[in-house]
């Protein structure tokens, strides 16, 4: 069951998603149609669609805006773009991961090819600041309409700046944890950091009180990413949507993995880094890493990670002075990233 933060503003944000993507130009808006999951490939609408995101970061910001005693309607705006740079995101990362599917359904450059999958991702990316400027006709001022688009612009930064970095890892081994957890900093955390923050912008937070949200946001963004990673490997696939171990089979620096390579000694290490430098990894390589991970415990200290930054997310919380029902759901939502099987 999902949190209250995710059930509570998910029809407002799914309908403003839908306006701010035009249902003319078939061929330049129609892939961002598919990949949000409201249109089969030849354009045919889909009634009651399964395949639509969380909306986690879109949701976050309109919770930080009404925590904080603000006009949460007058943030849709924000929370559209943000949501859809996280798209815009998700498109290009598949291209570059090339994954085949998200979402139970096939990935838009698979469908699309590489090519209009880039334009697509583009596109989306154009959307996201188109519909941030219209802040203003919700009775936003300019000055925090153009602060808000400040901060999509240095987190969308940031963001690629930690996928560059997940890219360069595929190409190493020696990653420390230390590393690692810079990068889903910056690829994961960012965005999550700056929903909340333009939330408490918006509902004209002082600094204090916006820097505390920011800081909420960082540790799940973080805790998210890790549960992530333990997801990949460990997942059930009927809840994932993904195979058991297919980040294994992707071959995947994901924090199990990093972790592996600092810990292992001897033959396990020998075979992690024979099996890491092939081109393809076989079923048999995929129960040897597993067995691998097993007997470091690997699982065990992500989920002690996980745990970490669910500590360091609820004390952060507790200080931002906010309203009573408003720290019940932002430790209700803590309690559902920790514990998500899918």
């Amino acid at each position: 069951m999902f949190p209250s933060i995710l059930t509570r503003y998910g029809q407002i944000i799914q309908e403003s998603l839908i306006s701010s993507i035009p249902s003319s130009q078939l061929e330049l808006f129609s892939p961002l149609r598919y990949h949000m999951g409201w249109e089969t490939p030849i354009g045919e609408h889909i009634q009651n669609p399964s395949n639509q995101g969380k909306s986690l970061r879109s949701a976050l910001c309109l919770f930080a805006s009404e925590a904080l005693n603000g006009d949460w309607k007058q943030s849709i705006p924000a929370a559209v773009a943000i949501d859809l740079i996280h798209n815009f995101s998700l498109i290009h990362d598949d291209i570059q991961d090339g994954d085949i599917t998200r979402r139970n359904m096939p990935t838009l450059w698979y469908v699309w090819g590489h090519n209009k999958a880039i334009l697509a991702g583009n596109v989306m990316h154009a959307l996201a600041y188109k519909t941030a400027l219209t802040l203003v006709n919700k009775g936003i001022s300019h000055k925090k309409a153009m602060d808000t688009s400040r901060l999509l612009a240095e987190s969308s930064l940031s963001m690629i700046r930690g996928q560059c970095l997940d890219l360069n890892f595929e190409k190493v081994t020696e990653i420390s944890v230390e590393q690692y957890l810079e990068m889903i900093r910056l690829k994961t955390g960012t965005l999550i950091a700056c929903s909340l923050e333009i939330g408490a912008l918006l509902a004209s937070a002082n600094h204090i009180q916006m820097r505390r949200f920011s800081e909420y946001g960082g540790h799940i963004g973080k805790l998210f990413q890790i549960r992530d990673d333990v997801l990949g490997i460990w997942g059930d696939s009927k809840k994932t949507g993904k195979a058991t171990a297919n980040d294994i089979r992707r071959k995947k620096k994901s924090l199990p993995i990093v972790y592996a390579f600092n810990k292992a000694k001897g033959q396990a290490l020998i075979s992690l880094n024979r099996i890491y430098q092939k081109e393809s990894v076989t079923e048999i390589e995929v129960e040897e890493v597993l067995n691998i991970l097993d007997q470091l415990e690997a699982q065990q200290f992500a989920s002690s990670l996980v745990a970490h930054e669910a500590e360091l997310a609820m004390k952060t919380i507790q200080n931002s002075n906010i309203q009573p029902w408003a720290l019940i759901e932002a430790q209700e939502l803590i309690e559902f990233l920790v514990l998500r099987e899918y």
